[in-house]
């Protein structure tokens, strides 16, 4: 019997429980489970885009991405923040630091056509980031794209 009290012969011997009570590490796995159920759906981006596919092979994304979105209505935002055609340079140096060697991930609508795609890349251009990744939905080899 694990936990019982015995008497023999004038002295109290107490018998060791060998087996762990694991309640309590249940009931912590099961508080940090709902923490991060509750905290996973917040660290994803808001910003809906429809992407075009794509059939590249997938390159290594760095741990803080810059990106640029170019939405169907031609609006563009640094990150979650929208920003004017006018003011990408100075969101992009705000964002970087002034750093020019930043990689900007520019992901467009696809919808959004050649032009104002151009007109983009020419403004990334001349704000002096030549480091642009352009963002697609990876899709099988021989898929139609979506």
């Amino acid at each position: 019997m694990a936990g019982g009290i015995r008497q023999d012969s004038g002295g109290l011997d107490v018998d060791e429980n060998h087996e762990i009570n694991v309640t309590p590490f249940i009931d912590v796995m099961l508080v940090l489970l709902i923490i991060f159920m509750v905290a996973a759906p917040l660290a994803t981006v808001d910003m809906h885009v429809d992407l075009p596919g794509s059939t590249a092979t997938p390159q290594e994304r760095p741990d803080k991405p810059l990106w640029l979105t170019l939405k169907a209505d031609h609006t563009l935002a640094v990150g979650e923040t929208v920003v004017a055609q006018t003011g990408l340079a100075e969101a992009l140096n705000t964002a970087t630091g002034g750093n020019k060697e930043t990689r900007v991930f520019l992901r467009a609508d696809k919808t959004v056509d050649y032009g104002s795609l151009t007109e983009t890349l020419n403004a990334l251009r001349s704000a002096g980031y030549l480091k642009v990744a352009l963002v697609g939905l990876e899709t099988l080899p021989g898929a139609a794209a979506p």
